[in-house]
C-alpha cells in the first residue's frame, strides 16, 4: 500500500519556494547603482532632488556615496543647498568653497577632478540643466576617459517640453551633444509638487516605460512620495521605486 506524501512538508516547501521568489523579486527591484552616475534633465525635471534622495537610499543600505554639485545653472534648487543634510548621513559632497556656495559661475575644482580619479563605491555626479547645464560635463571629458558611467536623464511628463516622448528625446540628444557624452537610462520622476497624487505615479510609470521602451535605454526606477508607497500596488510596477522626501525648497519657503 502507498503512502501519501506528508502534506505539512508539502506545504513547508511551497512556503519556501514562495519565499524564494518574492525575495527574488523585490531584490530584482532594489536600485543598485554603482560607480559614477551623472544625473542629468531639463530644468524643473526634479534631478537634484531624485540625487540627494538616491544617495540617502544608497547610503542606508551600506553603499559608500559621495555627491559633487555640477549645477552651475540653477539658482534655486542645487546641491549645495542640502551640504548639512548629506553631512548628517556621512555623505561626503564636494562643493566649491564657501565663498563660492552662491556663484552662478563654472567652478571645476582640484576636489571633483579628485573624486573622478578616485570614485566613491557610488559617485553622483549632479548636472545642469539642460544641454546648457551639460556644457560642465563636455569640460571633464578628459577625467571621466576610460571609465564606465551610467548617465541617466530624469524626466518629469508634467514639465514643460518633457509632456511627451518626442520632448523627451530632443532634450537627450541636446544634452548628448553637449556633454559628448550618451545617456544609458531613464528615471521617472512624474510629479506636481504638494499636488501629487497617486495617480499621478502610476501615469507617469507609463509614461517613462514608454519612452524607455522608444528609446531604447533602460527604465532604471521611478520616485514617489514616501508617504504613498504603502498604497502603490508594487506588483505593477517592473522596476524599482525611489521614495522621495523632499529636501530642497524654493528660496519663499524657507
Amino acid at each position: 500500500m502507498l503512502h501519501s506524501a506528508n502534506p505539512n512538508k508539502n506545504r513547508l516547501t511551497i512556503r519556501k519556494n514562495l519565499s524564494k521568489k518574492l525575495s527574488t523579486i523585490m531584490n530584482a527591484k532594489k536600485i543598485n547603482l554603482k560607480g559614477i552616475v551623472i544625473i542629468v534633465g531639463n530644468y524643473g525635471s526634479g534631478k537634484t532632488e531624485v540625487t540627494l534622495n538616491l544617495a540617502a537610499y544608497a547610503k542606508k543600505n551600506g553603499v559608500d556615496v559621495s555627491v559633487a554639485d555640477l549645477d552651475l545653472v540653477n539658482p534655486y534648487f542645487r546641491t549645495r543647498e542640502a551640504v548639512k543634510f548629506l553631512s548628517n548621513l556621512g555623505i561626503n559632497s564636494i562643493l566649491p568653497e564657501d565663498k563660492y556656495l552662491k556663484a552662478d559661475l563654472p567652478i571645476l575644482t582640484p576636489k571633483v577632478a579628485g573624486i573622478l580619479r578616485n570614485p566613491s563605491e557610488l559617485t553622483i555626479l549632479d548636472a545642469g540643466g539642460d544641454d546648457a547645464g551639460a556644457t560642465v560635463l563636455g569640460a571633464l571629458t578628459d577625467h571621466l576617459s576610460g571609465k564606465k558611467i551610467t548617465m541617466l536623464q530624469v524626466v518629469n511628463n508634467y514639465r514643460p517640453f518633457t509632456g511627451d516622448i518626442k520632448g523627451c528625446l530632443k532634450i537627450g540628444k541636446q544634452i548628448e551633444k553637449t556633454s559628448r557624452l550618451k545617456i544609458t537610462g531613464i528615471i521617472g520622476n512624474s510629479n506636481l509638487m504638494d499636488q501629487t497624487e497617486i495617480k499621478d505615479i502610476y501615469k507617469g510609470y507609463e509614461f517613462a516605460k514608454s519612452l524607455a521602451d522608444e528609446s531604447g535605454l533602460t527604465l532604471e526606477f521611478i520616485t514617489s512620495p514616501a508617504k504613498f508607497l504603502p498604497k502603490l500596488e508594487k506588483r505593477n510596477f517592473l522596476c524599482p521605486i525611489l521614495p522621495i522626501k523632499r529636501e530642497l525648497n524654493f528660496p519663499w519657503q524657507r
